[in-house]
Parts: structure tokens; C-alpha cells; sequence
């Protein structure tokens, strides 16, 4: 089983802007581009496999959750299939902030299971190029209640009510951030960065800075649904650090999923030791990834069957697996 490539699904957003399209290599009109869904299993947007370069491919054009039910185990690895069938658990993205994203939070598997009937939402993000002065939110810098929320978010005062408590990072390329279910955070302008997270597209809206639709209307919040979502416990620090100089870096070990970067230089064997698919995002350079070539922008989905990477040429790479 060869790894797959998948056909993007390209989301025009109000703060989004020009870096997608480049970096991957697409030429269209589309305006706005503020996420690029590499690899989803969200009902209406699954991702749809395209070409790879096989003679008489059959599964060109089948959906994710197609693939998934058609192979079971040997796509997504046994234990995997046994916990999420045929429901894929990650979400990549590519993302791409022109203005400030809203601040937000995302609720856990028991509150998202209570109230919508689905996973909670856990994610990293990993940026790829920052601009001069962006900035990452991410966590409180001060200790507050529920009760001093809700008297925030209801004060009425103009600006971000949270801005004197949610912390304030400078970004610079190659930073990592894990943002566990109740985290508040938000993305400042002028980020590129790779989004990995649970497959769950639900988020509370605290603050969205007065924007308003493409009907003139303000964007909806949801600071009551926020309210018991919210981890309000501070943390000593909110930047994951890592081994910028090994050939293979551990980023992110949690229940939901485990992140890597792999560094090659001509080539390289990568062994995970894990029953799991593991996905490939092509962060820099080109290379051929178990027979199939692989560019910047790309991602890849590599079967658990298959899943020791075999890889050629000078790339950077995060890998994602369960």
C-alpha cells in the first residue's frame, strides 16, 4: 500500500490571506485563503484522494472514509480501526493569519460529547514563518475564576476584555505550541503555521475583534458556552521546546496524537514502532517517501501497514501519528 495524496480543500476566511496558495504550489483566484484542510475526516469536507503516479489506481477519488472502510487496520492501524472505525481522528491544516484570529477556546471530549455529541478538540500548532513583530496567544498569565470571566466578558468595555489576562508570545520560525481542550489562545497576524489536531470542528468564540461576516453582521460569540470550557489554571510556560539540531525531534507526545520532525539530507530511515498510519507534511525541500515524490505544501498519508519510512532528498518534514 502506497502512501496517499489528497486533493486540499482551500477555506477562504475573513482574516486570511496569500501564503497557501505559494507555498504549496497551487495557481488559483481564490481569495482570503486562510486554511488549507490537508488531511479531514469532517463530514462535508473528507478529504478525496487524488493521482499518485500508479498505473490503474483504483481508489483515485475515493474519500477518506472510503479508504478507511475499504482497508480497516491496514490504513489506519488495528487499534486505531477498533477505537474510531471509520471516522479519521486528526485534522491537518495549514493556516495562514493576515489579521488576528478571535480568541478562543475549544472544549474536551466529556463536555464536547455532553453538548455536541462528538470529540473535543486538542491541537499544536507549528510555525513555519513568522513576520517581524507577530505575535501567539496562548494560556493565562494570571490566575481568574469563572465568576471573574464572566464579570470580564460582560463588562462591556471596548477592546479584548481578556487582553490583561491571556498570554502574549513573540513568534519566530520553528516555535511549537500544544494547546490541550480548554486552553484559551488565538493566532496573530502574520503567522504561517501547520495546525495538527483531534477531528472536532468546534470552537467558542470569546473575543473576534467587532468583525463582521460577509453580510455586515458581527460574527457570532459564544462567551457563555466558553465559560465552562475554559481551563483558568496558569502554567509555568506555554512554548513547547524541542531539539532544533537532531535528525528526528519528538515534538508533542499525548493521548491524541504524537508529532515529530524529521530532517533529511539525502536519505533516511524512520521507524516509529507504533501500529498506527502516520501522516507526512512537507514543510521545506522535495523528496520521494516510500515511492511516492513529495514537494513543500504536501502531505501525505502513509498506511500502518507500510508505515517505516523510506525516505530520498533533502526535505523537512512533521509526521503525525495515533
Amino acid at each position: 500500500m502506497k502512501p496517499y495524496k489528497f486533493r486540499p480543500y482551500l477555506k477562504t476566511t475573513l482574516w486570511g490571506g496569500y501564503q497557501i496558495a505559494p507555498f504549496k504550489g497551487i495557481y488559483t483566484a481564490q481569495p482570503n485563503i486562510g486554511e488549507s484542510w490537508e488531511i479531514s475526516g469532517v463530514p462535508g469536507h473528507e478529504s478525496v484522494s487524488v493521482e499518485r503516479g500508479l498505473r490503474d489506481d483504483v481508489d483515485v477519488g475515493k474519500t477518506l472514509t472510503e479508504l478507511i472502510d475499504k482497508y480497516k487496520g491496514a490504513l489506519v492501524g488495528d487499534r486505531v480501526y477498533e477505537r474510531f472505525g471509520s471516522r479519521f481522528p486528526l485534522l491537518v491544516k495549514f493556516i495562514d493569519s493576515r489579521q488576528d484570529l478571535s480568541v478562543q477556546v475549544h472544549p474536551n471530549d466529556e463536555l464536547a460529547a455532553k453538548r455536541h455529541n462528538c470529540a473535543g478538540k486538542t491541537e499544536m500548532w507549528y510555525v513555519i514563518k513568522a513576520d517581524t513583530g507577530a505575535k501567539i496567544y496562548s494560556g493565562l498569565r494570571r490566575s481568574i475564576t469563572p465568576e471573574d470571566y464572566e464579570r470580564m466578558v460582560s463588562g462591556g468595555q471596548e477592546g479584548n476584555p481578556l487582553e490583561d489576562v491571556i498570554a502574549c508570545h513573540e513568534s519566530h520560525d520553528g516555535d511549537l505550541y500544544f494547546l490541550p481542550a480548554g486552553r484559551l489562545h488565538a493566532i496573530g497576524a502574520g503567522n504561517f503555521l501547520a495546525e495538527i489536531q483531534q477531528t472536532s470542528d468546534i470552537t467558542y468564540r470569546v473575543y473576534d475583534f467587532g468583525r463582521k461576516d460577509e453580510h455586515g453582521r458581527p460574527r457570532e460569540l459564544h462567551t457563555d458556552l466558553a465559560k465552562d470550557a475554559i481551563d483558568y489554571r496558569v502554567w509555568p510556560e506555554y512554548r513547547t521546546s524541542y531539539d532544533s539540531t537532531k535528525p528526528v525531534s519528538e515534538l508533542i507526545g499525548s493521548p491524541y496524537f504524537k508529532v515529530s520532525r524529521v530532517v533529511v539530507q539525502v536519505a533516511s530511515q524512520v521507524d516509529f514502532k507504533c501500529g498506527s498510519f502516520v501522516v507526512v507534511v512537507c514543510l521545506w525541500g522535495e523528496a520521494n517517501v516510500n515511492g511516492i515524490h513529495v514537494r513543500q505544501g504536501e502531505t501525505l498519508l502513509v498506511p500502518a501497514s507500510e508505515n517505516v519510512l523510506y525516505i530520498f532528498g533533502n526535505a523537512t518534514f512533521l509526521t503525525a501519528t495515533m
